[in-house]
């Protein structure tokens, strides 16, 4: 319990501190281990981070640090993204301090950016064993945001399956979304990186965007 309170009140006071000294909030990208590209798409959260701040009236900061998955300082900041194509390996150390972050308020964002599904269901398992990652459905409110989803809108193709958001649940709270066959964050790079049609970037974007705000308003 002890551990609990000191773990809400760091992230708390930090994330507070932060908002004082700069006047607006932070996102970040997780930084891990076992040799995939943590830093894939490096323009995409700075462009979701615009177009937020232009559609949903938030303060959010343009710089974009990445942060090691076993740092304290991964308590600064109410969301943390991350993607990247392999390998995914998490000590019981990172694990441990992952799982806090999440359970003191910080929410996490894994998409898939095409191949990180085989580890990241193992590694999150030594984040949460004793959550499952569940299916959420159409009508889950992260979906129903200020943009109107059934369920999530399919960026790339892939292996051609459907795209899927699942989620650890803790006490009731999403702390964790893991998208995968969407290819979100791809979808939010600058247009010449992919290519990606108009409509297409729009819809992740959106999409992004509800993420965003479920995590920071429910």
């Amino acid at each position: 319990m002890k551990n609990t309170f000191f773990l809400i009140t760091f992230l708390i006071i930090g994330f507070v501190s932060f908002v004082n000294a700069q006047g607006t909030y932070q996102l970040a990208v997780l930084k891990y281990n076992g040799g995939g590209d943590y830093y894939a798409n490096p323009t995409a959260l700075p462009n979701l981070i615009t177009f937020c701040n232009q559609n949903l009236a938030t303060n959010i900061s343009a710089d974009v640090p990445y942060v090691e998955v076993g740092s304290q300082d991964m308590f600064l900041y109410p969301m943390i993204h991350m993607t990247g194509h392999g390998n995914v390996v998490f000590s019981p150390a990172e694990a441990e301090n992952l799982r806090n972050y999440m359970l003191a308020g910080g929410f996490l964002h894994i998409d898939d950016n095409y191949g990180m599904d085989e580890f990241i269901r193992v590694e999150i398992k030594k984040v949460f064993p004793n959550n499952n990652l569940i299916e959420l459905p159409f009508d889950h409110p992260i979906f129903h945001q200020k943009f109107d989803f059934n369920g999530l809108p399919k960026i790339h193709e892939h292996d051609g399956k459907r795209p899927q958001a699942f989620g650890i649940i803790d006490n009731g709270r999403l702390v964790c979304l893991y998208t995968v066959e969407t290819d979100l964050s791809d979808g939010w790079e600058d247009q010449p990186v992919h290519n990606d049609p108009p409509e297409k970037r729009k819809q992740a974007l959106q999409m992004g965007a509800n993420i965003l705000m479920y995590a920071f308003m429910e």
